[in-house]
Parts: C-alpha cells; sequence; structure tokens
C-alpha cells in the first residue's frame, strides 16, 4: 500500500486490519505496530494520515484494484501482494523494503516481550522456530485431510461450505497435496525434522495458533521433540525471525513474511519443506513420508540422505528472485512468480564490493 501511494501520489491513511476474517481479530493497527514510528520512517516517501479528514469521510469512495482510479478517496480492495514482483523502478522497489524492514515495528512493549523470550529460547541452545500451519481454518480452506480422522474431515467440508467468502468448496485432498497446497502435519513434520538429523533434544519454538484436533495430532511430534513452546502472534514473529533456524510447514502470509525478513537481515538459514507430490519423483518428501506409511520404506539413514539431499538448495541461502515460469499467462502467470516480500534480492540488498584481486 505505501509503493501504491507513492506511485499515485496520494496520501496514505493508517490500514485498517482485516475485521472478517475467519478468526475475526478485533486489533487494530496501532495494538499491532508502533503506528508513530511507521509514519515518520516514511515520511521523506509518503504522506501518512492516522485518519481519514472530516469532509472526506462521508464522500464516495472507489474501491479498486489499481486498473483505474478516480475521485478523491480510493478505499484499495482487500490483498496481500497485488503489486507486480518484478520490473517495477529500483526506488519503488527500496520503498516496500522499507516499509517492511524499517518502518513496520511493534510496540516498544511487544518488542521487549519478544526479546524475553528469545533470550529464553537461547538459553536452552540454539532453536527451531517451527510455522506449524495445522489450524482449522487453514485446514478447512485447503481440503486437506492427511492425518485426519474421517469425522475430522467432515467436520472442516461443513465449515468450508459454510464459509461465503471461500469460493472454492469441492476439493480433492490427494490432488491438493500432490501440488504442493497442503500443509504437513504434525506427525509429518515430526519425521522430516528427525530426518534432517535433528536431535530430540532440539529447542522447538511453536509458532502457530490452536493446532486442530489438539493433543491428537501433536502426540507423536511431541514424542520425538518434547521441547515445544508457544505464546502469541506478535511474538511469534519476533521469535521466528530471531531463530538459528526457521521451518514453515506452509508457506502462507506469515512465512513469507518471515522468511523475506530473515533474507534481508544477511539470508538466516530457513529450511522450506518440499511439500509437492512430482508425479515423476521418488524423492519429493511426501512421496517419502506416504512410503513410511505404506511400510516400503523405513526410517534411518537411507531416508535421511534422502531427504537432506532433497533440502540441500532450500535452506535461504541467497539466489535472486524467481521469476513466472515460462509459457504461463494471466493470474497463473502471477502466482507462478516468487513474491517481492520473500525475496527482496537483489532490489534491496547492498552490493559489496569485493575487493581487488591479481588475475593470472
Amino acid at each position: 500500500m505505501v509503493a501504491v501511494a507513492r506511485i499515485i501520489n496520494a496520501t496514505l491513511v493508517i490500514p485498517e486490519l482485516d475485521k472478517r476474517s475467519f478468526w475475526k481479530d478485533s486489533s487494530n493497527f496501532s495494538d499491532v505496530f508502533d503506528e508513530d514510528h511507521f509514519i515518520n520512517a516514511l515520511s521523506n516517501d509518503v504522506k501518512i494520515t492516522k485518519k481519514l479528514p472530516k469532509e472526506l469521510a462521508t464522500g464516495t469512495r472507489a474501491v479498486k484494484h489499481f486498473r483505474s482510479w478516480s475521485g478523491p478517496v480510493i478505499r484499495a480492495a482487500k490483498f496481500d501482494s497485488r503489486l507486480a514482483n518484478n520490473n517495477l523502478p529500483l526506488d519503488i522497489q527500496k520503498l516496500r523494503c522499507r516499509a517492511c524492514y524499517e518502518a513496520l515495528r511493534f510496540p516498544p512493549q511487544i518488542e521487549a516481550m519478544g526479546k524475553l523470550l528469545v533470550d529464553r529460547m537461547r538459553s536452552y541452545g540454539p532453536y527451531i522456530a517451527l510455522h506449524l500451519r495445522f489450524e482449522e481454518d487453514m485446514l478447512a480452506f485447503s481440503g486437506c485431510t492427511q492425518d485426519l480422522s474421517s469425522a475430522e474431515a467432515d467436520e472442516l467440508r461443513i465449515i468450508r461450505e459454510n464459509t461465503p467468502y471461500w469460493k472454492e468448496k469441492e476439493i480433492n485432498p490427494i490432488e491438493q497435496r500432490s501440488k504442493g497446497y497442503c500443509p504437513l502435519t504434525p506427525k509429518e513434520v515430526g519425521i522430516f525434522l528427525t530426518a534432517l538429523g535433528y536431535p530430540s533434544n532440539t529447542p522447538i519454538y511453536l509458532a502457530a495458533g490452536k493446532i486442530y484436533g489438539g493433543e491428537s495430532h501433536m502426540a507423536e511430534l511431541r514424542s520425538r521433540f518434547p521441547i515445544l513452546m508457544n505464546k502469541m502472534a506478535a511474538l511469534d514473529y519476533i521469535v521466528s525471525v530471531e531463530s538459528d533456524v526457521f521451518i514453515p510447514s506452509y508457506s502462507g502470509n506469515m512465512a513469507r513474511a518471515v522468511e523475506g525478513h530473515r533474507r534481508f537481515l544477511g539470508h538466516r538459514k530457513t529450511i522450506s519443506p518440499d511439500r509437492q507430490g512430482h508425479l515423476f519423483s521418488e524423492k519429493a518428501l511426501v512421496r517419502l513420508i506416504d512410503k513410511l506409511e505404506q511400510g516400503t520404506l523405513k526410517e534411518g539413514k537411507h531416508l535421511s540422505n534422502r531427504v537432506i539431499e532433497l533440502h540441500r538448495r532450500r535452506q535461504g541461502s541467497p539466489r535472486k528472485r524467481k521469476g513466472p515460469i515460462t509459457g504461463t499467462k494471466g493470474t497463473e502467470r502471477f502466482r507462478s512468480e516468487e513474491p517481492f516480500y520473500v525475496n527482496s534480492l537483489p532490489d534491496c540488498l547492498c552490493k559489496k564490493e569485493l575487493p581487488m584481486q591479481a588475475t593470472e
């Protein structure tokens, strides 16, 4: 929104947080972020006001997706990142990074609590922040049913059918999982971490809401990694960004934001599980887990070697942002691009000059 306001030379009104989502969170922007710091940090880029002026508050508002606009007030349609990821002026790309990583700051009391929690986790040793997206809304929305009972799957299907702003109602869970659209289950995460070689005494911070099914689905993960802790959403972000290793079970909005922030801070280690089924790949993670379930593969060194090799290049090392998949068009082309806020290289990450070296 900051970049859009700059592009169209508009005054930005402090954003309203979505209060109509599945969880109906009543928080305001100032409850989550330091509002004054946000305004001051961007004062040289965009004019920002806390509220719409009274003379405009009751006027006509154009609700737009920014294809065109008119009128004194534009209310942006709800979106996560509709601005193009690539081929924008460099000053706009840098502004996006300033907005995300410098202007957005939690209030001092939340920052202080986050630091205390990070210090506490570090007292146990290097820790993993695990974004476990195995919550009711995620499972109902995605239609994923792996490791669920038939009663649980039916309950989630009914929730999806009764949620009007979720357009897709009939979903094939097997197809979803094979395309990589499903989060790893707690059980699958436990297998994954073990295969990567993490010992059972590894401290893990659980960045998640209420896990669907509670302890019935967490039992196996907890049995493998008993040092599990969690707190609240704002703290989840802080502890995840500062963790020694960040592992998301699903690439949702928070996971992507954390991954991008960690890249911006120096490409901190982020292991992104390969959730796609890859019909013709016998090495894909979910296919390996399926073989475990079928009894045709056992946990141990062989599985570990395959999982490690599969994720050798999925650990947040520096690389340029991925462009769209060749041959795709329209929405599918946009979706195939790596989002700007996941990887701002090379636009926002400074290049260090290498010392002159003699050549033969």
